[in-house]
């Protein structure tokens, strides 16, 4: 264990990352910046990224960005206004825009990827253009990938960027490095920078990304080896759904027995029923201000996305051979309000759409 500490100091000390945190604010100089870590390219710039990559701006990281979208759908992106533009938002404020991932790494020391699906993640460093495609040599020196993937796509990524090789040796790192590193937290904790991250890959490479990481949230949590960031998303994901559907379940029991739901939220938060889907993201419209339920489901986190987790879960279970029949019943639950039409409608819509749950009055 010593030997493997002072390897780890050492790491840190030979490229200068020994630095304080970023103080709560976000109001500091980019003096504060370590400097390997300074130039940040930020590829996906939806809900969560979007406010990923504005929290590194104003921590005084010099960002570039690229969005899946305006790579795929061009032709599309042509003809809506420009306020939809999320590129055109950033250059207008003087933050470089760039057409492909590839571009992206020619300026960049670090690549943060937030996208939707494994498929898009793939893409963007396999594809055309993309981050490491036919290329041995490469500019950044450190790939984290905060996508919501399964396990074995983030290991054979970090296996393929360990192949390759520095344009520029940064300190004792002689090849790049890749850490998979989800979040939780949702939207709010995005915008707010106070998301969890769940971090895979090697201890000391997540040691020196810290800083950058609490520029965009509050708290960071070391996994293990590459996968096991996203190994625990999984984890996570599947428990909240779990949760949710449970807590829903009760609730919409609770009403045709006679009972309010505002009476069984008291009751479950001071009981043992007491979890996060009853006492900070209620399913209940009318019972919890601030959260989907109370306008009529829209933001937060998609149906066919906890839909997408779930399956992520399942293929996981079945590759280590574990049973999981909660799972699957919770998978095919959030199908059906998929196929319903309520994909793009919270994940805790479950409780007015699967159980014809009905408002608090």
């Amino acid at each position: 264990m010593a030997s493997r500490g002072f390897r780890v100091h050492r790491f840190l000390r030979s490229c200068d990352w020994i630095r304080l945190r970023p103080n709560l604010n976000r109001g500091f100089s980019s003096d504060a910046v370590p400097s390997q870590l300074e130039r940040v390219g930020f590829i996906g710039l939806g809900n969560m990224g979007y406010h990923m990559a504005k929290n590194l701006i104003t921590a005084g990281y010099k960002v570039t960005v690229h969005d899946i979208v305006d790579r795929q759908i061009k032709t599309w992106i042509l003809m809506i206004s420009s306020n939809d533009n999320t590129m055109k938002k950033f250059s207008e404020k003087g933050v470089p825009t760039k057409e492909t991932p590839c571009q992206v790494a020619e300026s960049s020391d670090v690549i943060i990827t937030m996208l939707p699906t494994s498929s898009n993640v793939l893409d963007v460093y396999f594809g055309q253009n993309g981050l490491i495609e036919s290329q041995n040599h490469l500019s950044p020196w450190l790939f984290i990938d905060s996508s919501t993937v399964d396990p074995q796509t983030s290991r054979k990524i970090s296996m393929s960027i360990s192949k390759c090789h520095l344009k520029e040796k940064k300190g004792y790192v002689e090849k790049p490095i890749m850490l998979d590193a989800p979040v939780s937290g949702g939207v709010p904790a995005a915008e707010a920078g106070t998301l969890t991250f769940m971090v895979g890959g090697l201890e000391a490479a997540y040691l020196a990304a810290e800083p950058l990481l609490l520029a965009m949230g509050k708290r960071t949590i070391y996994c293990g080896g590459s996968g096991n960031g996203a190994a625990a998303k999984i984890c996570n994901n599947l428990a909240m759904a779990i949760s949710m559907i449970g807590v829903s379940e009760a609730f919409a029991l609770g009403q045709n027995l006679g009972i309010r739901a505002s009476t069984l939220t008291n009751i479950f938060n001071s009981s043992s029923a007491r979890c996060w889907s009853s006492d900070t993201y209620n399913p209940v419209p009318g019972v919890m201000p601030g959260v989907p339920s109370s306008r009529n489901y829209d933001g937060g986190f998609a149906s066919k996305l906890m839909a997408k987790d779930l399956g992520l879960a399942i293929t996981s279970a079945a590759e280590v051979g574990l049973e999981s029949p909660l799972t699957s019943k919770a998978h095919n639950i959030y199908k059906r309000l998929c196929e319903k039409g309520y994909d793009s409608k919270d994940f805790s819509c479950v409780f007015r759409h699967y159980y014809s749950g009905k408002d608090e009055n």
